[in-house]
């Protein structure tokens, strides 16, 4: 069955690092586009970044265009997104999905647990 595992989250300072993980199994992780999505306290989901097949196309919301890159090892069937420069405004829940395009939208039809990432002096 497909799973998605979120780690790597924690406590850090503004302006600090952290690299979260997502690890897949279940089925043909290179064949997917995949997406990181965040939720945060008393907030709706908001999207943060897709990665395609390949790893050379990536996409990113305003809110982390240069501070957040997504990127993947498909033969260790695992998608990355490194957080640099990080704010308060970050602190949130951080989920991992498989993603397909239908009719010109994106859906995200499996989702991990989600690592808890809190920004904090």
């Amino acid at each position: 069955q497909v799973q998605l595992v979120e780690s790597g989250g924690g406590l850090v300072q503004p302006g600090g690092s952290l690299r979260v993980a997502c690890e897949a199994s279940g089925f043909t992780f290179g064949i997917y586009f995949m997406t990181w999505v965040r939720q945060a306290p008393g907030k709706g989901l908001e999207w943060v970044s897709r990665i395609h097949t390949g790893g050379l196309q990536t996409y990113y919301t305003d809110a982390v265009k240069g501070r957040f890159t997504i990127s993947r090892d498909n033969a260790k069937n695992t998608l990355y997104l490194q957080m640099n420069s990080l704010k308060s405004e970050d602190t949130a829940t951080y989920y991992c999905a498989r993603s397909k395009l239908y009719g010109g939208s994106w859906y995200m039809d499996y989702w991990g647990q989600g690592t808890q990432v809190t920004v904090s002096s």
